[in-house]
């Protein structure tokens, strides 16, 4: 922490974080501020290349099974920062970790600024995994250690609207100003490397708020599956997982269904399919505080299925009503499968491997996320993009009942010991 001269009627644990008891409170609210934008801005920056794939594709010459690997190595390169450097924010403290995050989103816009091909825009990708798991861990925990608990708004709605706020925003933004600006692949970079450089600022001038800190020690993160609720632990990833995968589809395609099957050119509806799918994902776990436990699991579940429905009926039709709506709901009953599985991890779960739990459920979650992405890919290239969204669309249903029916069997009886 750089050195400052205090003012004399400054309190006298000047150098207490700004979540102490002795910060001031507009100090906290300020920093509270700043976190959360870095956040927002370093998410956003992850969907920004959501709508301009059929650019690239174009400019590039590359397939639409290019754009799902493109897309993959995001989620894939999240996964492995989430396992290699998860609690890298406890070890030497949040400020740092925020640096770096917000670092990392500066590079990828400046990657993509200078991308001339698919290799320079895998590396992009890339970096943007590792700013997305770095800044996850330590942007919720520097939320939670500057927000009180008592107050209305609560650090975990705030962090996740940083969250899935950036998400939805940075495929909307993007979209809107390709579709508006000059230069479509120049453009949502320098508006997003601008963003990010605020971010960066932001985060490298805000206090460090991590009271004990272990010390930087490399080892990637042990999946770990808690046996006190690995039955209700694998249910609530699989549903969230199917959510999840498809997000990823959504995210890397629906470009080209938009300009290729509905002959829609507009980046901005592309950003605004994905946009909704993200909002609707915060507002489903938000909404599943308002659902019974024991019911929310199946909810999510039968939203699911609903919106695997409509997307396979926005294949068949050729429509777009039926595919905005299917991704709303989609979203919808993700955040249910993804508010339920946390919920249950948080309470239920072992205290001294909630961290290694959490960190297995969104590993599998960014996996789903990328791998379903690929499998689409494939498909589009052996038939066409509509049997391929049926057939996908169809798969997830599957999984989705294949949940439903096993929590239909766990009411029937006891569980097997686990």
């Amino acid at each position: 922490m750089p050195n400052r001269t205090d003012r004399a009627d400054s309190p006298p644990d000047t150098d207490s974080p700004p979540g102490s008891a002795t910060s001031p409170e507009p100090r906290r609210g300020l920093a509270a501020a700043v976190v959360a934008f870095a956040f927002w801005i370093t998410m956003a920056g992850t969907t920004a290349p959501t709508p301009l794939y059929p650019v690239y594709g174009k400019e590039f010459g590359f397939s639409p099974i290019t754009v799902t690997v493109i897309f993959a190595v995001y989620a894939l390169g999240v996964v492995v920062g989430l396992l290699a450097f998860g609690r890298l924010s406890d070890q030497i403290g949040r400020r740092p970790v925020l640096v770096a995050a917000t670092l990392l989103s500066v590079c990828a816009a400046l990657v993509f600024l200078a991308a001339d091909d698919v290799a320079v825009l895998l590396v992009a990708r890339v970096i943007s995994g590792f700013s997305a798991a770095l800044v996850t861990g330590a942007a919720t925990a520097s939320l939670t250690e500057l927000i009180p608990q008592g107050r209305r708004v609560r650090p975990a709605t705030v962090a996740l609207f940083a969250n899935m706020g950036g998400l939805a925003c940075g495929t909307l933004l993007a979209g809107i100003l390709a579709d508006t600006a000059p230069s479509p692949l120049r453009t949502p970079w320098l508006v997003m490397l601008a963003l990010a450089a605020i971010g960066l600022v932001g985060a490298a001038s805000s206090r460090e708020t991590a009271a004990h800190r272990s010390g930087f020690s490399f080892r990637f993160q042990p999946l770990h599956i808690p046996s006190e609720i690995r039955p209700d632990f694998l249910r609530s990833a699989m549903a969230a997982g199917a959510g999840f995968a498809v997000l990823g589809v959504l995210t890397a395609v629906t470009g080209l269904f938009l300009g290729t099957v509905l002959h829609a050119r507009s980046h901005s509806l592309t950003g605004l399919v994905v946009f909704t799918a993200f909002a609707c994902t915060a507002l489903g776990q938000l909404l599943v505080r308002r659902i019974k436990p024991g019911a929310a699991l199946s909810v999510a579940c039968l939203g699911l299925i609903l919106a695997a429905g409509l997307i396979a009926l926005a294949m068949a039709l050729t429509s777009l009503v039926p595919l905005l709506i299917g991704a709303a709901v989609n979203g919808l009953a993700t955040g249910i499968a993804l508010g339920h599985g946390i919920g249950g991890i948080t309470t239920r779960s072992a205290p001294q491997h909630r961290g290694a739990s959490v960190s297995t459920f969104f590993a599998i979650l960014y996996s789903m996320l990328a791998v379903p992405a690929i499998g689409v890919g494939v498909l589009i290239r052996a038939t066409s993009l509509r049997p391929a969204g049926e057939i996908f669309s169809a798969l997830v249903a599957l999984l989705a009942l294949t949940v439903l029916l096993s929590l239909a069997r766990s009411r029937k009886g006891p569980e097997a010991p686990a």
